[in-house]
Formats: structure tokens, C-alpha cells, sequence
């Protein structure tokens, strides 16, 4: 009995682990994207041209240590060694499939200039020496990933680095004498620029490349209502022509960070690579938006009798005529103000398909009349079902939408009768609601969701097309900002908390 129990107590162990680790599993699985990002080959070429300058500056800034030696009777020392000029014509930039980019410059050359002290017996010169270094080939893999806060980042760069030959050019009375040591200097400075270019592009890649990533938004506020998450899901896939990133792109509500919506969406294509990059989002990267605004309790707007044409004024008060004189029955509450109170009564939904963008929205509105020191009455609710389409569009690097009434219909909540005698107020009302809700929601969202780009790219030459349940964008890059002012405008440090600043 005692061994049956044991057993007993052992399976129900091990089913519960199971379970959970089944449970853990499936939420792993279950994480979907609701964005999607393709830099392709085209776009490529663009940051090419864009790096370049910055690794230029990058190997031109390098410090090099001074050298000194002695060749018998000749003593020597370098110092202020500048690459003033560095040919990068042949450098690429490709996809590395599986692991990121490679950085690659071959049979390129290097001007150098450095400062010669030289003895030999009595004889003592000194003065600038220009120097020239050929065959220099660079090779550099950046290895990108997922960091733990869910942003693209350089995990690690494998770099090699040689120059093949240098030659020293002396000038003045002593250059023939120069020119039997240059093999000396030459050799030494080589080898010491050779020390050099791999640290350099480490350093430029590990830290000040991954501080350009850094401004990409991951978990960032939108407003005083909602913040969107655009966390990577999983490391970049990298082929010869592309890379893929997924991120989740969902929204939630500041005030409730925990309480966001599943995403049961299908996931979105990217496809094809004539354009430097596509964008996909899901229907859920709508519906959670507007999952989000709901939960924060926004959704809501109130329309004083003011605000209303005269003829939709009188219909409402033809229609609850009754209810006004039974509810209200003084001469003064029949000329109190009216007012409609709105409230949306669930999370609307977004329905994309190749035709066009649809949001369904279902509201309660409330019909009260605003008696004069009395309180408020509340003349009838009526339940409102719309449908609007939606156009988005891109700007920059904000994804922006734009709404229009399309359907729109409204019956009472209590009986058939009284919805039949709201058929009237169909028109009016929804020439209300374009004119006057319609605006202030387009108002809003025109100002768009910053998509997940570093600062200083935007987009251009958009293309938007509508699949079945998601969108995709097509565009060029377009750098306002160099990559190096970018870096170091994020380096400045912040002024402290005791520090006034003053225009």
C-alpha cells in the first residue's frame, strides 16, 4: 500500500513537470511576429556607401605608437604617425549567410605621414616623411544576434588584416643615404599599422556601431496611453541576398503592461528584393493598438448639442419627444441641452485583405438630456455598428493610418419599435460622426508608429500593398544623418540633475 502511494505520488510529479514544461514550450513557440523587416542586397549597397566614410574616419583617427631603434651607428625615431589617406575603392560590403555581414577590402593602399629623427655618427636630421603602403587587404565578419533586451546588436567581429608592402619616400641632400635604412623604418611602421586596423574596427563595430543599433525602439511609450514592443524574436536570418528579422510588434497599455492581447494572427510574408527593404505587419499589429487604446479607456467622446447640425438636434428631439415629456415633465426641460455620450464597447477589429483595410467598431451611445439644476437623463441607448476603412501609409519612418466612415447603422437596445423610429437619424448621424469624431481620431493616428529603424534612416518611394491578413511596404533608405553624427550625438552625456540649461 505504502509503495503504491509512493508510486503514485512520483507519476503525479513527473506529469506536472511535464506539463509545465510542455506549457513553457508551447509560450515559447507561441510568440508570434506581427512585423517583419528585409534589408536586401539593394539596401545594402546604400549603407555601403554610407559605412565607408565612417570606417575611413575610423582607420584615419587610429593612434600609432612611436618607434625607435638603432642600426648600429644609426639611431632612429618615428612619431606622429597619420594615415592620410586610405583607398577603399574595392571594399564590399555582403551578407555572410548564418552569421551577419562581411566587411571586405582588397589590394587597397595607405598614405602615411610620420615625423623622422635620425643620427648616424655626427649627422642628425629630422622631418617629415611621407610613406605609402600597398596590397593592404582587410577581412571582417559582424556577426549580428538578438540581445537580451530583444534588440539587434554585434555579438562579435572576427577580423584579419595585412599590408603587403610599404615604401618610404625621403626628400633633401641625405636621400640617397635615407633610402638604404628605409627597409628598417618601413618594416617597423607596417608591422604597427598591421597592430592596428583590427582593434580599430573592433572598437568602431562592438562599441560604436551598437551604440547606433541601440537607438532602434524596442519597448517605447507612443503617447500618454500606449507603448509598443518591437522586441527581435529570434536572431536575424541571413542569406546571400537578404536578411529577415521578426520582431513582435504589439502595443499595450501603460497603465496595465501585462494585460495585452494574443495573437492569433497568421504571421507576415516578406517577399522579394528589388527594393532596399520590405515591411510586413500583421492585422494583429492594428488589433493590438486599438486592443490597447480600449483596455486605457480612451475610446470614448462626448458631443454636446452645439456641436450638432439644427436638423439632427430636432430629430432627437422629435424621436424621445415622449421620453422627454414623461422623464422631464417641466417646460424649462424641454429646452435644456442635449448631449450624446460615445463609448466604443469593444476592442475594434482590423480585417485586411488584397481588397482594402476594414475596422469594425461597435459603440453604445447614450442619449441624455441636461435638465437645468437637476441631474442629467438619460433618454435612450442606443447600440451603433460601423465599418471604416482604412488607408495606410508611411512617412519617414512612421507607420500611419487613416480612417473613413463606411458603413454605419444604429437601432435601439430596448425594442424593435424604437428602432425603427431611429431610421431617420441614420444620415445626420453618421455626417456627425465624419465630421466630427472622424477628424479628431485621423488627427491621432496621421502622427503614426515609429517602425524599428536606427536614427539618422528614413524611408522613401513607399509602395503599400494589401495581402489576406497582413500589408506589405516596399522602400528605399534614405540617410539625413551621417552614421558617425548619429553615434556621437547619442555619446553626449547627459547633463546632471543640478545643471540648469538655459537658451
Amino acid at each position: 500500500m505504502w509503495l503504491s502511494l509512493a508510486l503514485c505520488d512520483i507519476m503525479a510529479g513527473w506529469l506536472l513537470g511535464c506539463t509545465l514544461l510542455l506549457i513553457g514550450l508551447n509560450t515559447t513557440v507561441s510568440t508570434k511576429p506581427a512585423c517583419r523587416i528585409r534589408i536586401t542586397s539593394q539596401g545594402l549597397r546604400l549603407i555601403r556607401s554610407e559605412g565607408l566614410k565612417f570606417v575611413a574616419e575610423e582607420l584615419e583617427n587610429i593612434s600609432i605608437a612611436d618607434l625607435s631603434g638603432k642600426e648600429g651607428p644609426f639611431h632612429y625615431s618615428i612619431s606622429g604617425v597619420k594615415i592620410t589617406d586610405l583607398d577603399l575603392s574595392t571594399a564590399s560590403l555582403s551578407f555572410y549567410p548564418e552569421a551577419g555581414l562581411q566587411f571586405e577590402v582588397k589590394n587597397s593602399s595607405i598614405s602615411v605621414t610620420f615625423q623622422r629623427n635620425m643620427l648616424y655618427w655626427l649627422i642628425q636630421d629630422a622631418g617629415q616623411i611621407n610613406a605609402s603602403a600597398e596590397g593592404a587587404s582587410i577581412w571582417t565578419v559582424l556577426d549580428l544576434s538578438k540581445s537580451q533586451s530583444g534588440q539587434l546588436k554585434i555579438s562579435k567581429l572576427s577580423c584579419t588584416a595585412s599590408i603587403a608592402r610599404m615604401y618610404a619616400r625621403f626628400t633633401g641632400n641625405f636621400r640617397g643615404f635615407y633610402e638604404i635604412f628605409s627597409g628598417i623604418l618601413t618594416t617597423g611602421l607596417r608591422f604597427l599599422i598591421n597592430q592596428q586596423i583590427c582593434p580599430a574596427l573592433q572598437h568602431s563595430a562592438l562599441v560604436l556601431l551598437n551604440s547606433l543599433l541601440e537607438t532602434v525602439p524596442v519597448r517605447t511609450p507612443v503617447d500618454q496611453y500606449v507603448g509598443i514592443d518591437y522586441s527581435l524574436l529570434n536572431d536575424p536570418d541571413v542569406k546571400s541576398d537578404w536578411m529577415d528579422m521578426e520582431f513582435k510588434g504589439m502595443f499595450y497599455t501603460l497603465g496595465n503592461e501585462n494585460e495585452t492581447l494574443l495573437n492569433n494572427g497568421i504571421i507576415p510574408l516578406v517577399k522579394g528584393n528589388q527594393r532596399m527593404v520590405y515591411i510586413s505587419v500583421s492585422e494583429y499589429f492594428f488589433d493590438s493598438a486599438m486592443y490597447s487604446y480600449y483596455k486605457a479607456g480612451v475610446l470614448k467622446t462626448e458631443i454636446p448639442e452645439n456641436k450638432m447640425s439644427m436638423d439632427l438636434a430636432y430629430l432627437l428631439r422629435t424621436t424621445f419627444f415622449g421620453a422627454i415629456i414623461l422623464l422631464t415633465p417641466t417646460s424649462s426641460a424641454r429646452e435644456a441641452p442635449l448631449l450624446l455620450d460615445l463609448e466604443v464597447t469593444s476592442a475594434p477589429r482590423c480585417t485586411i485583405k488584397p481588397s482594402g483595410i476594414t475596422v469594425t467598431v461597435n459603440a453604445l451611445m447614450n442619449v441624455i438630456l441636461l435638465p437645468p439644476n437637476s441631474k442629467p437623463v438619460t433618454l435612450s441607448s442606443i447600440i451603433m455598428e460601423s465599418k471604416l476603412n482604412a488607408k495606410v501609409s508611411l512617412k519617414g519612418k512612421k507607420l500611419a493610418m487613416k480612417l473613413d466612415l463606411k458603413r454605419f447603422r444604429m437601432y435601439s437596445s430596448k425594442s424593435t419599435l424604437e428602432s425603427l423610429a431611429l431610421i431617420p437619424l441614420q444620415t445626420p448621424m453618421k455626417a456627425l460622426l465624419q465630421f466630427t469624431v472622424m477628424p479628431i481620431i485621423n488627427e491621432r493616428i496621421l502622427e503614426g508608429v515609429q517602425i524599428p529603424l536606427p536614427e539618422g534612416i528614413d524611408l522613401i518611394n513607399e509602395t503599400v500593398k494589401n495581402h489576406m491578413g497582413f500589408l506589405s511596404i516596399g522602400a528605399d533608405l534614405h540617410f539625413y544623418k551621417g552614421l558617425r553624427e548619429v553615434i556621437y550625438m547619442n555619446k553626449q552625456p547627459p547633463f546632471p540633475n543640478n545643471t540648469t540649461v538655459s537658451n
